[in-house]
């Protein structure tokens, strides 16, 4: 084995670059440990540390594998050893002017032994993905759901074990506690989840009660109606609470109480009954909010140009005169 290994960013060796002290994968930390070896990783978006290796592969996929047709993985690993020595590493290279399989007979003589060898646990296939902002993972074109709470940042990560070649199992990089089980889908494109994970199940059921009581004008009533929910939807009772919290978040106090008093009035223990009650009566409070507001008329720039005109005053003669007699006798008349 060589003194130095270069290695490309990858997620199945690399969590973190880490400003340069570098955070590797357990797997990969332990095998470095065992190995003892140093480590070359290549830096994000950086053609010239790794171009001659991404040259190679480009090689590789247009000299050998373009136009070759693909029978089975074992005539495909014949044909590509019988490719290496015969062209890849057995003419001369164009930049080197020599020939690769000669240059590693020289370099063969610095690498060092393997003593031991190590051996693994499971021989089931590893690997390691991203966790998603909306904690979900993309796995070879699908996203498979995880817990709420997973996703703790960029470099959040979980292994993936495939049991078979239908199955898998998303298990915490951490702890090693297992996250998700899934079968795989034929085809691509799929979102897999589990009801499971949208729930918050850190709170406890009594706990998650006290809390949402205390959002009452009357608790002690609250509790009694979820208290009430629980023992007709035990199973259930987690979505039932969480539907409650949500159509409290946006309605009025006033509007929360009056649908609870009416729940509890016509024993319905439902947190739909509950959201239908709180929309109610959130209708009725629009609607004599509007009625207020059409009661009361605003002052407007027109409002303000009407107050300021002063009436025209007539004189009381042109009366008299229009009316055929004379002042001093309309006012005796009077």
């Amino acid at each position: 084995m060589p003194e130095e290994i270069v290695y490309d960013q990858d997620h199945v060796i690399l969590v973190s670059e880490n400003y340069g002290d570098l955070i590797y994968t357990r797997e990969f930390a332990g095998y470095h440990q065992k190995r003892k070896f140093k480590v070359y990783m290549c830096r994000k978006a950086d053609p010239e540390s790794k171009g001659k290796i991404e040259n190679v592969v480009g090689f590789v996929k247009n000299n050998f594998a373009r136009h070759r047709t693909f029978y089975n993985i074992d005539r495909w690993n014949e044909d590509c050893l019988s490719w290496l020595e015969r062209r890849g590493n057995g003419k001369v290279h164009r930049t080197t002017r020599k020939v690769p399989a000669q240059v590693f007979l020289e370099e063969k003589k610095y690498l060092k032994p393997i003593l031991s060898k190590i051996k693994t646990k499971t021989p089931s296939l590893s690997l390691t993905y991203q966790v998603r902002k909306d904690n979900t993972v993309p796995i070879k074109g699908n996203r498979y759901s995880v817990p709420k709470g997973t996703y703790k940042g960029p470099y959040t990560y979980v292994k993936v074990n495939y049991i078979s070649e239908t199955e898998l199992v998303i298990i915490d990089i951490d702890t090693d506690k297992k996250l998700a089980q899934y079968q795989i889908p034929a085809d691509k494109g799929n979102i897999l989840k589990n009801s499971n994970h949208k729930r918050d199940i850190s709170v406890k059921i009594s706990d998650l009660i006290n809390q949402i009581a205390d959002r009452f004008a009357e608790s002690a009533k609250a509790k009694i109606f979820m208290e009430n929910i629980q023992k007709e939807k035990p199973r259930h009772i987690r979505d039932q609470l969480n539907l409650i919290q949500s159509t409290m978040k946006d309605s009025s106090l006033e509007s929360i109480n009056k649908a609870l008093e009416f729940c509890i009035k016509n024993h319905l223990y439902k947190a739909t009954d509950f959201q239908d009650a709180v929309a109610h009566y959130e209708k009725d409070k629009a609607k004599l909010d509007n009625t207020i507001r059409a009661e009361l008329v605003p002052l407007t720039p027109d409002n303000f140009e009407k107050i300021n005109i002063t009436p025209k005053i007539r004189d009381i003669s042109e009366y008299i005169n229009a009316l055929g007699g004379n002042e001093n006798a309309t006012i005796q008349n009077r």
